[in-house]
């Protein structure tokens, strides 16, 4: 007898209806495919963190796992702090000066600061005067930094127990008179500046030999109020003479100034010559060789109109222009005797922040290769080297 199939009932209803439904192979499928992908995933980033030192591999570019910014190893504040152990890059001087211009905007320094007397030596070749160098800076380590500016063609020999060695910077030919011979100098600055510790910036020639021991120069420049640099108004035709009006209105008549090549700046000067685009084309176009010298009149006219207060309008290094003629007199072995440094060292009074002094010259040129011997004898007694 078959069941009464109640009214209104479809007869395949209870064909249709049974106690559960298979789990789809479509949706295992799908779960075993994204379980393989996460855990090539993990190995991958797992691998790349053994071997890379890579903390985030999330962002994925191309076939390549990459990540948005990566920290070294190791980071601390050592490492943007301790200057490079190679002084050669292959930067050029747009890039240089660029990075050099960098300032901290916090004064205050998060860690120990020694501060360093760069000596920025800019020569032709060789460095006649190096073994009274060498006894100058010796005992004196961590306090100063050297940097030199060459002939590109030049290849220093020093040894490496030498204080010079490797501490040629990359350079350019550099012509007397020239943009290009300020250019030197800006460049031996801005290699000094890209070191946070150095403090005191002083220009030196292969000609140049220290008047007083390490320690009283290192003293006398780092107590001072003032930087060294001579900056003045000179009448007549070698001063303002070389004023050239369509230096205007950058640069105006009343603003032109005329000093040494050779100074002594504070770090915040050095970044003021460094990062200069507003006087340098003036200069450059207008103070050219025969009319006007512009390594005697560049920094010290902008240093002029910029920061005045701020310098003490004398150099420290000592040149006898008395015989005459476009450059200086040369100083042989003939020269070098008690006699002739007294002259230099006691016959001078000047300004030290503001106060009269008889110590006004810590360096001097120029010096022949001939005056190294008697220097080297008289160096002991007369400039306590």
């Amino acid at each position: 007898m078959q069941p009464r199939l109640e009214e209104g009932k479809d007869p395949g209803a209870t064909l249709r209806t049974t106690p559960s439904r298979p789990f789809p192979f479509r949706l295992l499928q799908f779960f075993l495919l994204f379980l393989v992908i996460g855990l090539g995933a993990s190995i991958l980033s797992m691998y790349m963190i053994r071997h890379f030192g890579i903390h985030n591999v999330a962002l994925v570019q191309s076939t390549f796992i990459k990540p948005c910014f990566q920290q070294p190893d190791g980071a601390s504040i050592e490492s943007f702090i301790r200057p490079a152990s190679s002084l050669m890059h292959t930067m050029n001087d747009s890039e240089l000066f660029w990075r050099a211009s960098f300032v901290p905007r916090i004064k205050s320094y998060p860690f120990k600061r020694v501060r360093k007397m760069a000596f920025m030596f800019l020569t032709k070749g060789p460095l006649p005067m190096a073994p009274l160098w060498e006894k100058f800076f010796k005992g004196h380590e961590g306090l100063y930094s050297i940097y030199v500016h060459s002939l590109p063609s030049y290849t220093a020999d020093f040894s490496p127990s030498s204080v010079f060695y490797k501490r040629q910077i990359p350079s350019q030919v550099a012509e007397w008179g020239m943009m290009s011979m300020c250019d030197a100098e800006r460049r031996l600055l801005a290699n000094a500046l890209l070191d946070i510790s150095n403090e005191w910036f002083v220009l030196l020639s292969e000609s140049c030999i220290p008047l007083q021991n390490f320690s009283i120069i290192y003293r006398y420049i780092s107590r001072s109020w003032y930087s060294f640099m001579g900056a003045i108004d000179e009448p007549g035709p070698y001063g303002r003479g070389r004023y050239d009006e369509n230096m205007a209105p950058e640069i105006n008549f009343t603003d032109w100034r005329k000093g040494s090549q050779w100074f002594e700046i504070n770090r915040e000067l050095a970044i003021r010559i460094v990062e200069d685009t507003t006087y340098y084309p003036k200069l450059k176009e207008f103070c050219i060789p025969h009319k006007c010298y512009v390594d005697e009149h560049y920094f010290q006219t902008m240093l002029t109109i910029n920061t005045p207060l701020l310098l003490a309008n004398r150099s420290l290094t000592y040149v006898d222009w008395s015989r005459g003629g476009a450059h200086p007199a040369t100083f042989g072995k003939d020269d070098i005797n008690e006699e002739f440094f007294k002259k230099i060292l006691q016959d001078q009074t000047c300004l030290y922040n503001n106060q009269p002094s008889t110590l006004c010259f810590l360096f001097a040129r120029k010096f022949s290769p001939n005056a190294l011997g008697p220097l080297l004898e008289i160096a002991p007694e007369v400039l306590g080297i």
